[in-house]
């Protein structure tokens, strides 16, 4: 005690000190650094680096670049946009998500956010009812745990398996859930492991989570970073076995992370979130959930 207040040992000695037991990609990565050989001439190559644009070999188009800079002088989109995004916005982004799906996609399935983690937030946010819980991929891009412990949303973490080219452990999955389970999110193509789910797994994952009654959250922010024999299958053709939340930004593909502009898409062609109301008549979204304990009902949600 010191002048009738606690001590406070927030900042300590200025340095930040980890107080978890757990290790996290980020965390080697950095251990790695520090033992670099600061007097060693050799160059080192950095393989965790997520903005391209810090290497000036990577640059976006120069067509990107002048449609942003006519829009500025434009003077036209000064004003307070819509809470779900410009309409030709959403519109551009639903007809180029749609390419790869059975079913067309409307202006009305798009919301978009300040880059993909924004969408992550709100997504945890919403589903972050008292109870819940939601499944993560373990390795899982650490944002997730963070952001799901900042809700109070509990984390329960199934294992991707290194045999099976990360795989997820459906059977894990299944111990995993319960009736407070809201869903489960798939990071393909992966991040941190680089995998790409094959059509057949993907489907695998879809049918799981619509026997456990759970939405699938899809974060395909690497949509155009896929290399090797797997073709990337965007998550939302499954859209008519489970609805599918899709995350997505223009960050990676078109090399431009500080601009951010992300998305939040429902892939969802048999309207089960607009009949479970989890979608209002007016497309907007809203913070509520209630969880339905049915193979064929889903968490009721609707996003702000």
């Amino acid at each position: 005690m010191e002048n009738g207040a606690e001590r406070c040992n927030i900042l300590g000695d200025g340095k930040l000190k980890a107080t978890s037991g757990t290790t996290t990609v980020h965390g080697v990565l950095l251990n790695i650094r520090r033992n670099v050989d600061k007097d060693d001439p050799s160059s080192t190559v950095p393989l965790g680096h997520g903005d391209p644009s810090l290497f000036p070999c990577f640059r976006t188009t120069t067509i990107a670049e002048d449609a942003i800079v006519d829009a500025v002088r434009s003077a036209e989109f000064n004003y307070y946009s819509p809470k779900p995004g410009l309409l030709p916005t959403r519109r551009a982004i639903a007809d180029y998500l749609s390419r790869d799906l059975p079913y067309t996609l409307s202006p009305d399935d798009v919301f978009l956010t300040v880059g993909c983690i924004q969408a992550i937030e709100v997504t945890l946010m919403v589903l972050a009812c008292p109870g819940a819980n939601i499944l993560l991929p373990r390795p899982c891009f650490p944002s997730y745990g963070a952001l799901a412990s900042s809700n109070n949303l509990e984390v329960r973490y199934f294992d991707l398996i290194p045999e099976k080219g990360w795989e997820v452990d459906i059977e894990g999955v299944e111990a995993l859930a319960d009736e407070n389970t809201v869903a489960m999110v798939v990071i393909n193509p992966g991040n941190p492991c680089g995998s790409v789910y094959t059509h057949q797994h993907l489907k695998k994952i879809s049918e799981t989570a619509r026997r456990l009654g759970i939405l699938a959250v899809a974060d395909e922010v690497y949509h155009h970073l896929s290399f090797g024999t797997n073709p990337f299958v965007p998550m939302g053709v499954f859209g008519s076995i489970v609805p599918v939340i899709t995350l997505g930004s223009i960050s990676k593909r078109w090399l431009v992370p500080g601009w951010r502009l992300g998305w939040l898409v429902t892939s969802d062609p048999n309207g089960i979130l607009q009949k479970s109301k989890v979608i209002s008549p007016s497309r907007s979204l809203c913070v509520k959930i209630e969880h339905l304990q049915s193979a064929n009902t889903y968490s009721r949600i609707i996003i702000m």
